[in-house]
């Protein structure tokens, strides 16, 4: 999956829901399941999500919902080959980009 998401420091949880497709209850429920998430939260309680926490949500949602790892297994991967889920991903991420490129491109022809 490909969350395109306009360039800003924070993102609310309204934001990244919609980009992911998914409830706000799965992206908290996500936060207290895997330690590599912890957006920042302002005076009000709401949480701000950074780049780095939408990386990390991405890869989350990879090995969940396009893998189908589960949540154990997905956190014994993490903590186990974090460094290489984290590279395997971002080959996938860029791969995909260039396909929808070229599509985009097929489609101008």
């Amino acid at each position: 999956m490909y969350v395109d998401l306009p360039k800003k420091m924070y993102y609310g949880i309204g934001e990244v829901a919609d980009a992911f497709d998914v409830n706000s209850s799965l992206i908290r429920f996500w936060e207290k399941e895997f330690d590599i998430l912890k957006p920042k939260k302002n005076a009000k309680g709401n949480r701000k999500f950074t780049k780095d926490d939408i990386k990390n949500l991405e890869l989350i949602y990879h090995l969940v919902k396009e893998r189908g790892f589960t949540l154990e297994g997905a956190k014994v991967h993490l903590k186990e080959q974090r460094q290489q889920a984290l590279d395997s991903f971002d080959i996938i991420r860029k791969l995909n980009n260039i396909k929808a490129q070229l599509i985009k491109i097929k489609e101008q022809l």
